[in-house]
């Protein structure tokens, strides 16, 4: 099972220089777990950058994934989470999210660059 964080969605939908890495697990639809927020965190920023329309769109492929709702105990264990390692809230969900489903997580948010389980690639 695969997680990707917005880093990797918004570098996927712009087609950056990361972007193939990210490919790798977003295409694979099949062992792909979406964590809710970053249905928000993505629809967003596309939202603020590119319009509604290509927001919906990226929101579309997204919901191709397995869609994780934040509910009462990932929301603890994020909680925990962020405690421990000094992550964000969203960092925090998205790996405990990540943990849940024992799948990786991809990145290319340097918070998570030490983290078991993790696939960092360093942003260019």
């Amino acid at each position: 099972m695969n997680v990707v964080d917005s880093s990797g969605w918004l570098e996927y939908f712009a087609d950056g220089p990361n972007a193939e890495f990210f490919a790798a697990a977003i295409e694979k639809t099949t062992e792909l777990v979406v964590p809710s927020i970053t249905l928000y965190e993505v629809f967003k920023r596309v939202h603020q950058q590119r319009g509604e329309e290509a927001a919906l769109q990226a929101i579309a492929i997204m919901l191709q994934g397995r869609i994780v709702d934040l509910d009462s105990a990932l929301a603890l264990g994020a909680a925990k989470t962020s405690l421990e390692m000094k992550l964000p809230m969203a960092d925090s969900i998205v790996l405990t999210t990540a943990k849940a489903y024992n799948a990786t997580l991809w990145t290319q948010d340097a918070d998570f660059k030490d983290i078991k389980g993790v696939r960092y690639i360093a942003k260019k």
